[in-house]
């Protein structure tokens, strides 16, 4: 099996800890994984499958990670691909939660399905912005992260590699 690459665009570090929790699980599957920011990724020429994540704000991605999905498409569009999304909070988050119509648009590109989304992180001590910090004071403020859930992903994503072997990439 060729290594997984697990990418991900993070402001304030919960989407990278989301991303890190699918990098040890597939690991614990027996995968060899990269887990990297959308600053250091390598070309998803040079792994078997990878898994792209994004921080949502305001019912966006972070611009890295689609330019990632943007710059990437061709190389995505020839290995299983992956995609999830993260940073809705509050206890009605998850409902009616749609992705971002960029977003869509290039899973269609890429022939991915639509982002997995978990709930985000509001923690007052990471907020770093202005906004941020108010946002963290309120009722949205907490963890909404679902790390079952996220191990259960993290193994769909495994049983479908071993289901069907990645061929080999030039």
């Amino acid at each position: 099996m060729e290594t997984v690459l697990v990418v991900y665009a993070s402001k304030m570090g919960s989407t990278a800890e989301i991303a890190e929790a699918i990098g040890r699980q597939l690991t614990e599957r027996g995968f060899s994984v990269d887990v990297t920011s959308t600053d250091h990724a390598l070309d998803a020429r040079k792994y078997g499958a990878v898994i792209v994540g994004s921080a949502v704000y305001l019912r966006r991605w972070d611009k890295k990670a689609v330019h990632y999905l943007q710059d990437q498409a061709p190389d995505l569009a020839e290995r299983p691909t992956w995609l999830f999304q993260s940073g809705p909070c509050g206890p009605d988050a998850l409902e009616h939660f749609e992705a971002p119509h960029v977003v869509t648009q290039l899973c269609i590109e890429i022939g991915a399905t639509g982002p997995k989304t978990f709930g985000g992180n509001l923690d007052p001590h990471r907020a770093k912005t202005w906004l941020a910090k108010k946002v963290t004071n309120g009722d949205l403020s907490g963890d909404f992260r679902d790390w079952d859930a996220i191990r259960e992903y993290a193994n769909e994503i495994a049983d479908v590699l071993e289901s069907a072997p990645v061929p080999a990439h030039s």
